[in-house]
């Protein structure tokens, strides 16, 4: 938005930091100034596209695409008037479908693709659905209604923890008076030294606290947790064996293929190709894939298949024959 100008007089961001600039349906942008002039005689054009224009339609440009600005305005109000609800729809597939088909109108309107067309679709679908276009106006969907619920459940809550927090903060200046005059009164009247008078009185003061109940927080999930610490209880740890490492082993059904690092003396490197850089940065290396090629060659050479009773009464009279 630094680089921000105005396309009529040119103004930039940079030269005046106060500029404001304003986006039009047509996603064209003018600045504050320049909008205030056009419509001083009550009506005016757009410069770049030159389509007639009303003052109310300009609002403050809030991205720094002037295209997502038009896009988001389109998109508000065509789903005031495509609002129809999932559970109005017979199928999930119908329920899609209608999305799809917003998502296209909002696309062809945002990108002046068959604009009348679109605009005509609009008219007709807006006349033939009033009066459910009207009931769901009227009615939040649940996800709204929840919404609502659980911020009006939220701010009634920090309002009486707002006021709980006045009160606790007035009764609190209040004991702190007492005891002030209390002090002075003994330090007044009382016959004792003023040292072992404020001694008396510090020390009824820390008793006071340590009888005081700690404050209590509680969190939005309902928990509580009080005795003057900000952390939950550490929850008792479960004695159990402690867990020892062993390698996983694989029966490969076959004979174990040489180690890998005398694949070379070996004589099976002679018709493998070299690894590039680009291979061994990616952690290949000749003798690796060799080694997995063997490991494949030989797995499954000892399998025996579990031979069961039909199998070996077909045997039987496949010998006989």
């Amino acid at each position: 938005m630094d680089e921000a100008i105005c396309p009529r007089c040119k103004t930039t961001k940079y030269r005046n930091p106060s500029m404001v600039l304003m986006v039009n349906t047509c996603g064209h942008t003018l600045c504050e100034n320049c909008v205030e002039t056009l419509f001083a005689r009550g009506s005016g054009t757009c410069p770049e596209c030159n389509i007639s224009l009303r003052r109310n339609t300009f609002r403050i440009q809030q991205f720094e695409d002037p295209f997502v600005d038009k896009e988001v305005d389109i998109r508000k109000r065509i789903l005031k008037i495509y609002n129809r609800q999932e559970e109005e729809f017979t199928s999930l597939r119908e329920y899609n479908d209608y999305l799809e088909e917003v998502e296209t109108i909002i696309f062809n309107l945002s990108n002046n693709i068959d604009m009348e067309l679109t605009k005509k679709k609009v008219e007709e679908y807006q006349k033939s659905n009033k009066s459910n276009i009207q009931r769901n106006r009227s009615k939040l969907s649940k996800d709204e209604e929840l919404m609502e619920q659980l911020i009006e459940e939220e701010q009634a809550y920090l309002q009486h923890s707002r006021q709980e927090l006045v009160q606790q903060e007035r009764r609190e200046k209040q004991r702190k008076m007492r005891q002030r005059e209390e002090l002075l009164d003994n330090l007044e009247f009382s016959d004792l030294p003023a040292g072992l008078v404020l001694a008396s009185h510090t020390a009824r003061q820390e008793e006071e606290m340590e009888k005081k109940p700690a404050p209590t927080t509680q969190f939005s999930t309902g928990i509580r947790i009080g005795g003057g610490t900000s952390f939950l209880p550490v929850p008792k740890a479960v004695e159990a064996a402690l867990y020892q490492y062993r390698p996983g082993t694989v029966d490969l059904l076959g004979p174990e293929p040489p180690q890998i690092t005398l694949l070379e003396e070996n004589g099976y490197m002679s018709h493998m190709r070299d690894s590039s850089q680009a291979d061994m940065a990616g952690g290949y290396t000749t003798k690796l894939g060799c080694h997995r090629a063997l490991q494949e060659a030989f797995c499954g050479l000892y399998f025996v298949p579990h031979l069961t009773a039909d199998s070996v009464g077909q045997e039987q009279d496949m010998e006989l024959e």
